[in-house]
């Protein structure tokens, strides 16, 4: 009888943990929000030059920057902020964070030119990704963010610098804007977000 009574303790608590595991992880087949960039169709090609779209990013925290790797003057600061960022992460907070740089100059960012830049940041591995599309798709996508960008010169372009951060369905939650500003609002956000799944 004691035996019987352990045996369905044991078994209640493996169902328990279980049903509780399964409740902080997000739910694929839910639907996606109206407010969601995972309803972009839009095709996404890596510095690894693996084809990807934005919703096979959905159940993780996106933090997001636009950028081009050519750009000498605000994109080195943005990546710095970036990796300002990373750094702060809590360490159970960072399986739950994709860190994202977007091309803004898809003609010149290759898969290639975006894998030296990462390989040259040291930022080609997890949670780091480089993103290039389609002009088209690049514009979309800067119009969600609400970044704004403009070519000045054939390998110049005036833009926007906004650090994006997503929940795990895709939606906005949060913008810093500025370079070298105070991170401590968007580190207290992801944080918070990533403790949720």
């Amino acid at each position: 009888m004691k035996k019987t009574a352990i045996a369905f303790l044991l078994l209640f608590s493996f169902y328990g943990c279980k049903d509780a595991d399964k409740g902080n992880k997000p739910d694929i087949n839910k639907k996606i929000s109206d407010l969601s960039i995972y309803n972009l169709p839009s095709k996404w090609t890596t510095q690894d030059g693996k084809d990807i779209e934005l919703k096979s990013l959905r159940g993780n925290v996106l933090v997001m920057v636009m950028i081009y790797t050519s750009c000498k003057s605000a994109c080195p600061r943005l990546v710095a902020d970036m990796r300002d960022i990373e750094s702060k992460l809590e360490v159970k907070t960072k399986q739950h964070v994709k860190l994202i740089l977007v091309s803004i100059d898809p003609n010149t960012d290759t898969p290639k030119k975006l894998k030296s830049f990462a390989i040259e940041n040291k930022m080609n591995q997890e949670p780091w990704i480089f993103l290039r599309s389609s002009e088209e798709n690049t514009r979309e996508f800067a119009a969600v963010l609400a970044v704004n960008y403009k070519k000045i010169s054939p390998m110049d372009f005036s833009h926007s610098n906004i650090i994006s951060v997503f929940n795990p369905e895709g939606e906005l939650i949060f913008q810093q804007e500025g370079l070298g500003v105070n991170n401590e609002k968007t580190i207290e956000v992801i944080n918070k977000e990533a403790g949720k799944i």
